[in-house]
């Protein structure tokens, strides 16, 4: 498993760095009177995920982390449960996004992660699970000015309030 933590950590700086470069093909700097250029979003926040990669790597190096602990090559049968486990909290994340909305859907896939897969305390998963979408709704929708998919017609009416809020 120690080996497969450091693979992954090292495709995902390469694909970090990657991105970096790519997202600098628009301005990455801030336009006064505009904001932040095409460009600035994508480049800081793959920034931001390269140097969790290092973090990601120096774990695995120092032997932090469970994976890092295990002595078998790739996948132990925790990392295999897990890999499943996540893998299909994710599959049922972008299966819920087109029915209850993208802030449903992260919803409920805060409660599935932290609330039976991390074991977290119910007030702890609850709290970041309902204040979790609501911050990412008035980001991209007041600031950033980018809708997200909203689900079904049946969820317009709580949209609609959310955007009286707004404006």
């Amino acid at each position: 498993m120690r080996r497969a933590e450091l693979i992954t950590a090292g495709v995902l700086a390469l694909f970090s760095i990657y991105l970096m470069w790519k997202s600098t093909e628009l301005d990455i700097g801030y336009t006064r009177g505009e904001g932040p250029g095409g460009g600035a979003w994508p480049f800081w926040l793959a920034g931001i995920m390269l140097i969790c990669t290092g973090f990601i790597a120096f774990n695995a190096l120092k032997r932090r982390s469970p994976p890092s602990q295990s002595e078998e090559p790739l996948l132990d049968r925790y990392g295999k449960k897990m890999l499943l486990l996540v893998g299909g909290g994710i599959f049922g994340f972008i299966a819920l996004i087109d029915i209850i909305s993208m802030y449903g859907a992260m919803f409920v896939f805060l409660v599935y992660y932290l609330g039976f897969l991390g074991r977290h305390s119910w007030r702890l998963t609850m709290t970041i699970s309902i204040l979790a979408p609501i911050v990412f709704f008035f980001f991209f929708e007041a600031l950033m000015r980018i809708t997200l998919p909203k689900g079904m017609p049946f969820l317009e009416p709580v949209f609609n309030f959310m955007n009286t809020i707004i404006y």
